[in-house]
């Protein structure tokens, strides 16, 4: 007699095997404060909060396929990955299309693609795979290697001009030339010389670039302009008070003020909304995805697999510091989402592709020990 509680019991158990729970629920419960925050934010427009998450439904389909791709095939995929990422960048700058004034697309005929979103994954999965392939005879000519490998597609996104995505690009991979062991004194050296070359920096900038950082400075120079962003976005968060107006009750957000107010400035409409005690909430549950996953990389067996699960947990980081900065005024802004709430299906992806690796890590390690 066929026992078809039993097959049904060994196929969940399989469907769910790589699965981190603890790690899916602190994401779901962030997906779910985004789907309403942009629930509010377009409540004009609803099918923008049901494209999220058709978004969100097709990212974790994405995430629970890497999950079950164990760490050492993850290391085959870093340099073809890499090089992949390095030549469309280079194709970009070729032949790409412009968008208010930024060339950062290719076109592949029925749509478009934007290759640094790329980077943000192949960059730690290659410098991982680096460390990993020298790890017995680590000298400090490696850390030079590893600093050409990062410079390279850092110039490249930054030349399109992509600051923000620039930014995310050499944040997750100096995270990994940290946790291999980076001395502080040459971190110190790098501080001090980066201090040195700011006039240099400057000039290098882009014109709009150099007006955002003027703006922080003092927004109330530019109001209609370049302050525009961030004196609403203030304004939005300061009227949000302990407990926040209320969903659906942002006054800011639904007479039209905050720009962007469903993608880059959604923590805004949240802030306006919930107020202090809603961001304490939201801070706890970063703070809980945060942790979670630098358990899991202290906990991982190779070095490999605790310099990527440490880089990608800390790229949440910096998603998330970057953003909650720039909306509330202490960050120039350079367009970063929110990650996990705010609107887009590309950036969605690459995050749930570092969750889903986060998972490989944690639950292939738990199978070994087994």
């Amino acid at each position: 007699m066929i026992d078809f509680a039993g097959t049904v019991r060994r196929g969940w158990q399989h469907l769910i095997a790589h699965i981190d729970f603890p790690l899916l629920l602190i994401t779901v419960l962030i997906m779910g404060v985004g789907l309403a925050t942009i629930y509010s934010a377009t409540f004009d427009s609803s099918h923008r909060m049901l494209n999220q998450a058709g978004n969100m439904g097709f990212a974790m389909v994405i995430m629970w396929f890497v999950s079950r791709i164990p760490p050492q095939k993850l290391m085959s995929f870093a340099i073809p990955l890499y090089i992949a990422g390095l030549l469309l960048l280079v194709a970009v700058f070729l032949f790409g299309i412009k968008v208010n004034g930024a060339k950062r697309w290719l076109s592949i005929g029925v749509t478009r693609i934007q290759p640094s979103e790329i980077m943000k994954i192949a960059m730690p999965l290659m410098l991982a795979w680096y460390f990993q392939k020298y790890e017995a005879t680590l000298r400090f000519k490696h850390f030079i290697v590893a600093g050409l490998l990062l410079l390279i597609p850092f110039a490249l996104i930054a030349k399109q001009p992509d600051l923000g995505t620039a930014l995310l690009v050499g944040a997750a991979g100096f995270f990994v030339i940290f946790f291999a062991g980076l001395p502080w004194k040459v971190i110190l050296g790098f501080v001090v010389a980066g201090g040195s070359a700011a006039p240099f920096l400057w000039n290098m900038l882009h014109d709009y670039q150099q007006r955002r950082i003027l703006t922080l400075i003092d927004p109330t120079t530019d109001p209609l302009g370049a302050g525009y962003h961030i004196i609403q976005a203030t304004i939005a968060i300061g009227s949000g008070g302990a407990f926040g107006k209320g969903f659906l009750n942002g006054t800011q957000t639904h007479l039209e003020f905050i720009p962007e107010k469903h993608t880059d400035f959604i923590f805004a409409v949240y802030s306006e909304e919930w107020g202090l005690l809603g961001n304490g909430l939201l801070l706890v549950l970063y703070t809980l995805l945060i942790g979670r996953g630098l358990m899991i990389a202290s906990a991982a067996p190779t070095l490999f697999s605790r310099l990527l699960a440490g880089a990608i947990t800390l790229g949440f980081f910096t998603y998330a510091f970057i953003n909650m900065g720039m909306v509330s005024g202490i960050l120039p802004v350079v367009g970063v989402p929110l990650p996990f709430m705010s609107y887009g299906g590309t950036a969605l992806v690459t995050l749930f592709l570092g969750i889903g690796i986060l998972m490989s890590i944690q639950t292939h390690r738990m199978l070994v020990k087994k």
